[in-house]
């Protein structure tokens, strides 16, 4: 899924991409809720259906949310 600037995702929207790999996309975005700057990953569809993956990728978020 490629994003481009400007596109929305619920309340964030897409400033630019920051990297991608084998593992997703990464954009910088904005929370417009929040008036924030944020990173979102966009998952590949095998790699968000991978419940091993999704719990790894879960737990590595977890610091970031504290």
């Amino acid at each position: 899924m490629l994003l481009t600037p400007g596109a929305r995702l619920g309340p964030y929207e897409i400033v630019t991409p920051l990297g991608a790999g084998g593992m997703g996309e990464v954009y910088r975005a904005r929370d417009t809720r929040l008036d924030r700057t944020i990173a979102i990953k966009i998952l590949p569809s095998d790699v968000a259906d991978d419940r091993g993956v999704r719990n790894a990728f879960g737990a590595k978020l977890a610091p970031s949310r504290a």
